[in-house]
């Protein structure tokens, strides 16, 4: 397996997105949930409607997969299932990331295709691929404050130095922490 990179610039995240939404919003959703959960693509590749949303079709505040804790679907999920669901009418027993040529989800080689084609498109030179939204997801929990400790226990590592690593820091800043319960 390649070594990839988080994507650090939030320039670049947005031009992504923005050229996602362009091509097609079943990308779009894909490459917004992998930077939103911090989820394996294989756990994306395998949801269903029916994890994401609830008996009314409302998006779900929380996903329940078995043997994860509740991820929580933000904002910018949230907003990207709707905009999905304004455009097409999916079968709610179907994968989100159906194939348009086989009967189940896209295969992982072509979410690889998507996201690396993606970033290619829009000039980031980074080694990006599937893992790339996994890293980008905990690269920026931690810059926005988020303990290491917990990022570590999200990706299941047995250090802190590990989860370091694998988000591509080499050194942690010695900026002040804003903590902002925001009562």
């Amino acid at each position: 397996m390649k070594y990839v990179e988080a994507i650090k610039k939030i320039e670049d995240i947005q031009a992504i997105k923005q050229f996602l939404k362009d091509q097609s919003l079943r990308d779009y959703l894909l490459f917004v949930m992998g930077i939103n959960t911090g989820l394996r693509i294989s756990e994306l590749l395998c949801l269903r409607w029916e994890d994401v949303l609830d008996n009314d079709g409302d998006v779900k505040e929380f996903l329940q997969l078995p043997n994860l804790p509740p991820i929580y679907l933000n904002q910018q999920v949230q907003i990207s299932i709707s905009e999905y669901l304004n455009n097409e009418l999916p079968n709610q027993d179907h994968f989100i990331f159906q194939s348009k040529k086989l009967s189940g989800p896209i295969s992982r080689q072509q979410a690889y295709r998507i996201i690396n084609s993606a970033a290619k498109e829009v000039g980031i030179p980074d080694k990006i691929g599937t893992h790339t939204l996994r890293k980008t997801y905990g690269y920026h929990a931690f810059n926005k404050g988020i303990a290491i400790s917990l990022l570590q226990k999200i990706f299941n590592h047995t250090s802190s130095s590990e989860t370091l690593r694998y988000l591509g820091i080499t050194k942690c800043k010695d900026s002040p922490v804003k903590i902002d319960v925001n009562l």
